[in-house]
C-alpha cells in the first residue's frame, strides 16, 4: 500500500509540473524528434501570386479580339485619365459622400494614405529668392478595395503600435491592369469591390472612423499644400559596397607608402577592455534595397489636372518610376491643427478647382518676378 501511494504522489507531482511549463501553448513536440513546432508565420490573405504563366493558350486571333471587347464593355477603352493609360469605369458604382456616417474630426484619428509613383525632382523658389529642390509624386488610379474592421484584423507581423485593438486596416490599389494577364486567385481579390485588378496593393491603418466603401477613388486632393506627410519607399538597391561608399569614411592616404590600403577602414578594434569588434561597427556589406521612411515633409505645390504634388526635398527613397506610399505625418509638433477632408475629398462634376495650387511661401510662375510701383 506504501509502494502505490508513492507511486501516486509522484504522478500528481509530474502533473503539476507539466502545468508550469514555459512553453507557448501553440508549441508541440515534433514526432520523433526533440524539436518543437514552432506555429508558422500567416500572411495576409491577400498575398497571393500575382501574375500567371505566359505560354501560348492556342487561342485564335477573333477568341483574343472577343476577350479584349469584353473588357472594354465592362470597364471601358483604355484611355489618358489623369495623366496616366486607365480604364474610365475602372470602379462600378458612384460612392456617395452622404452614405459614410458623419463623423467630427478631431487630431486622435487617423486617415487613408495613397500610392504614388516618384516621377522625379524638379526645383522651386520661394518668394524671398531661396531655392529648393522638390520630388514630384503622382497619385496613380487609386481606389479602396476592402475595409477590415478592428475586431476582424489580426495581423501576423503586427506594428509598432500602442493598442491595435482600436485601429482598423484600409486596403488599397493602385494603377488598373488588364485582368487577363493575372491569375485566377489575385483578380479574386477585388471580385465583391467592384473595382478593376490593380497592380499595387497597400494596407493603411486608419481609425474606424476614417473607413471607405470599397471602389471609394482617392486623389491628390486627399492632401493640401502646406500639410506634413511621411513618405514610405525602398532605397536604391546599390549590392555590395566598401566603407567609403556606405558610410562616408575617408579612406587612407593615397600615396606615401601606403599599398593597397587606400580605400580600407583601417583598425576596426581597440586596446585593453575594448580590444573587440564591438557590435554596431560601421562594416563593408550591402547596401540600399532597405525599407525606410521620410519623416515630416512638406507639400508645396499640386497639379490637380495630373494628380500630382512637390513635396519638399530630394531625398525621397526609391529610383525614378518606383512606387512610394504617402500619409499623414506622426511627428506630434507637425500634424494638423485644423480639420483636413475627412475622411478623404470627394470629388464632384459640379466642382471646379484650380489646376495648380501653390504654397503662400512659394513663387508662382505664371506671376511676375519684379514689381514696380508708381511714383
Amino acid at each position: 500500500m506504501q509502494g502505490i501511494r508513492t507511486v501516486s504522489c509522484l504522478s500528481g507531482l509530474r502533473d503539476q509540473f507539466s502545468r508550469l511549463c514555459l512553453a507557448h501553448p501553440n508549441l508541440t513536440r515534433a514526432k520523433g524528434k526533440n524539436l518543437l513546432n514552432y506555429p508558422k508565420l500567416r500572411n495576409p490573405y491577400w498575398f497571393v501570386r500575382k501574375e500567371r504563366v505566359k505560354h501560348d493558350d492556342l487561342i485564335s486571333r477573333e477568341n483574343t479580339q472577343f476577350v479584349q471587347e469584353v473588357l472594354h464593355d465592362k470597364y471601358g477603352v483604355p484611355s489618358l485619365l489623369k495623366g496616366i493609360t486607365g480604364y474610365p469605369n475602372a470602379a462600378c458604382g458612384a460612392v456617395n459622400a452622404e452614405d459614410l456616417p458623419k463623423v467630427e474630426w478631431n487630431p486622435t484619428l487617423r486617415r487613408t494614405g495613397v500610392i504614388a509613383r516618384k516621377i522625379g525632382q524638379y526645383p522651386l523658389w520661394l518668394k524671398n529668392g531661396r531655392k529648393v529642390r522638390t520630388t514630384l509624386l503622382q497619385i496613380v488610379d487609386n481606389h479602396v478595395i476592402k475595409y477590415i474592421p478592428p475586431e476582424e484584423y489580426k495581423p501576423a507581423q503586427k506594428p509598432n503600435m500602442k493598442d491595435l485593438s482600436k485601429w482598423g486596416c484600409l486596403l488599397v490599389g493602385a494603377e488598373s491592369v488588364d485582368p487577363t494577364l493575372l491569375t485566377k486567385e489575385y483578380c479574386g481579390l477585388f471580385k465583391d469591390s467592384g473595382v478593376m485588378p490593380k497592380s499595387r496593393l497597400a494596407r493603411f491603418i486608419v481609425s474606424p472612423e476614417a473607413q471607405l466603401h470599397p471602389g471609394t477613388p482617392l486623389n491628390v486632393t486627399h492632401f493640401r499644400v502646406g500639410d506634413y506627410v511621411d513618405v514610405r519607399g525602398k532605397t536604391v538597391n546599390r549590392g555590395f559596397q566598401g566603407v567609403m561608399k556606405r558610410w562616408g569614411f575617408s579612406g587612407q592616404p593615397a600615396s606615401h607608402g601606403q599599398t593597397k590600403t587606400h580605400r580600407r577602414p583601417g583598425n576596426i578594434g581597440g586596446g585593453g577592455e575594448k580590444g573587440r569588434v564591438w557590435p554596431g561597427k560601421k562594416m563593408p556589406g550591402h547596401m540600399g534595397n532597405r525599407w525606410r521612411v521620410m519623416r515630416g515633409v512638406r507639400i508645396l505645390r499640386i497639379n490637380t489636372k495630373y494628380n500630382v504634388m512637390w513635396v519638399q526635398g530630394s531625398s525621397i527613397c526609391g529610383e525614378t518610376n518606383n512606387f512610394v506610399y504617402v500619409f499623414d505625418t506622426l511627428l506630434p509638433l507637425r500634424r494638423y491643427t485644423e480639420a483636413p477632408a475627412f475622411p478623404t475629398h470627394f470629388e464632384s462634376a459640379d466642382e471646379e478647382l484650380p489646376e495648380d495650387i501653390w504654397h503662400e511661401s512659394v513663387h508662382n510662375f505664371t506671376e511676375p518676378t519684379i514689381t514696380y510701383e508708381p511714383e
